[in-house]
């Protein structure tokens, strides 16, 4: 984890404007803000995951959906070309309101931009940096918020859904997965 008072500045800044998300979820007893214990979860399992990661990349990791209840699911068709036009709006989203904060502490337009591109996810598959986020977004669906999806939707859903996300992770994310206590709806 880098250590630096412009890096812990961005990373209060981001869980500070994760922690005004209406919507909560409950963790071990407690209520938690949803987007601000996701932005937790998803650092610690980057840390876990790779733990030399670059500061863009954790800084990435950390905004992923930064203020994502500022756009909701219902402003776009409920089609899938709807859910498609939502997910490109919120990267675009998620990346400009990162490179404002970022800019307000202090970083360098070439890290913004880093930063940027990790959130549009540019070059998946292609960029090490940019797969190892679609990683750690895989991870922590899985072990965070996969059972809740299972018991919404039928299982010829899950198995779609599952395929799409072994797809979407590399091998050593694959690898991680499968040391996952995953629960039985997940095989």
């Amino acid at each position: 984890m880098i250590h630096s008072t412009r890096f812990q500045e961005a990373i209060r800044r981001f869980d500070e404007a994760n922690s005004k998300d209406i919507h909560q979820e409950i963790w071990q007893g407690q209520s938690f803000p949803k987007e601000l214990l996701y932005a937790r979860r998803m650092s610690e399992c980057l840390a876990q995951f790779a733990p030399d990661a670059s500061e863009a990349l954790q800084l990435a990791v950390r905004c992923q959906h930064i203020c994502r209840w500022e756009i909701p699911r219902s402003d776009f068709p409920m089609d899938r070309k709807g859910y498609n036009q939502w997910r490109s709006h919120l990267q675009v989203f998620h990346a400009d309101k990162a490179a404002t904060i970022l800019r307000e502490v202090g970083y360098d337009e070439e890290i913004i931009k880093r930063v940027k591109f990790l959130l549009l996810k540019k070059q998946l598959k292609r960029d090490a940096e940019t797969q190892t986020l679609e990683d750690v977004i895989c991870l922590v669906f899985l072990k965070y918020y996969f059972d809740d999806f299972a018991r919404k939707h039928p299982e010829e859903k899950l198995i779609e859904i599952l395929q799409k996300t072994w797809t979407k992770m590399s091998a050593s994310g694959q690898e991680a997965a499968i040391q996952l206590s995953l629960s039985a709806h997940a095989f």
